[in-house]
């Protein structure tokens, strides 16, 4: 069932919960009707949205306005409609889900349920009786259940359609522009962000894990996950679970660090002034079945930026960079960070390939599933499913590039 090469303009169905000013569905489907800045110039995609549903519909929605000034875009009361467009078959060449936002039960871990696996099983119904698949691109997390997430990969794979998935951290700029060296050997590596656990604990997910694949033998799988928050994050800091060292190399790239001295003869802040400026720190830290330790630490009151750092050997200092969100305060309407990833979005739409591994966000979608099982439990978690997602890297780089 692998899917066709278009022969003429691709037609794409977006499948969105919400359609809403500055939600991830505006910024990722308005690119794709109207087109975007790129690398200096202005792009518009080759490929055409010619159907629309929206799963939750209120004030301040969007849906009307943006298929009224875009009439080939047709607005559908079904996910099955938006693929078929009215007829018994599928009738567009890929789908776009955004899922990100909209109101929706937790789970009983505190995760919200987002609807992206019951849009997939809508849509890979489609593809099986029409006995056609197409790519589909999946914004940020699989799904909020572990089971999910793997069958979404195993369908993807069973049904031979190219699957995108992920967070715009993996392929947005970086300061200093630099990429993790393939095949080198790291034996640490450490991410700082901001956000809270269940939304943005996934970004900071995606800056280690978009650099570590490309380690030796590529992803091995992870063995075991402890999340520490508040005093124990602290003990957890004073022991050094994690590396002091990665964790100022990090520091280091943030644009947004508060500094420590009002004078400003010393940026980098105490372990007491980070204590008053960070009140709910949480580190979620694994180790993967090659040895290779990770943390992903979301330091809110401390910075408002994600970074990356990590020890490689035959480097003597940390490799560190910035993964650059220009929109730190929530001013900026243009959000670019989302250009990159939906021009990777594009370029498989065109070309049939996926850009980066579906693996990479199975991987950090139950990484993010299984830390907030581990704060939950209050303990350290073994990850049998975690340890069986062993991949290789696709060698070619992804993120922006002027």
């Amino acid at each position: 069932m692998a899917p066709n090469a278009p022969s003429r303009r691709p037609r794409l169905a977006a499948v969105v919960t919400a359609y809403k000013k500055y939600l991830h569905p505006q910024h990722v489907v308005d690119r794709l009707l109207d087109g975007y800045g790129w690398n200096g110039t202005y792009h518009r995609p080759q490929m055409d949205v010619v159907s629309l549903y929206v799963d939750q519909r209120d004030e301040g929605d969007l849906t009307q306005e943006r298929a009224d000034r875009h009439p080939e875009m047709k607005i559908c009361p079904s996910i099955e409609e938006a693929l078929t467009l009215g007829t018994s078959k599928l009738a567009v060449d890929g789908v776009v889900v955004v899922a990100e936002h909209g109101v929706y039960p937790l789970s009983p871990n505190g995760i919200m349920m987002r609807p992206h696996y019951e849009f997939f099983e809508k849509i890979t119904n489609v593809y099986r009786s029409s006995g056609r698949a197409v790519p589909y691109f999946n914004d940020k997390e699989l799904s909020w259940r572990w089971d999910w997430s793997k069958k979404m990969v195993d369908v993807s794979h069973e049904l031979g359609f190219p699957f995108q998935s992920g967070s715009s951290l993996a392929v947005t700029w970086r300061l200093p522009s630099v990429e993790f060296p393939l095949g080198a050997t790291a034996k640490e590596a450490l991410s700082i962000g901001y956000g809270g656990m269940t939304s943005y604990d996934f970004h900071g997910l995606e800056t280690i894990q978009c650099m570590v694949e490309r380690r030796k033998g590529g992803e091995t799988g992870v063995e075991w996950i402890q999340t520490y928050t508040k005093d124990a994050f602290w003990k957890a800091y004073e022991e050094g679970v994690w590396s002091k060292e990665l964790m100022r190399a990090a520091l280091s790239r943030s644009s947004t660090l508060r500094p420590a001295d009002p004078t400003f003869t010393n940026i980098f802040p105490t372990l007491e002034q980070m204590k008053a400026l960070v009140p709910e720190p949480v580190a979620y830290h694994y180790k993967h079945r090659d040895g290779l330790r990770c943390t992903m630490l979301l330091l809110n009151g401390l910075v408002r930026d994600f970074t990356f750092a990590a020890n490689i050997d035959g480097h003597a200092k940390p490799f560190s960079t910035q993964m650059y969100l220009p929109m730190p305060d929530g001013r900026t309407t243009l959000a670019s960070f989302f250009s990159p990833l939906v021009y990777n979005a594009e370029q498989m739409f065109l070309t049939g390939k996926q850009q980066y591994p579906i693996e990479r966000n199975l991987m950090t979608s139950g990484l993010l599933i299984e830390g907030v099982e581990s704060y939950r439990q209050g303990k350290r978690l073994e990850t049998p499913n975690l340890a069986a997602v062993q991949y290789q890297p696709i060698p070619k780089s992804t993120f922006w590039r002027s």
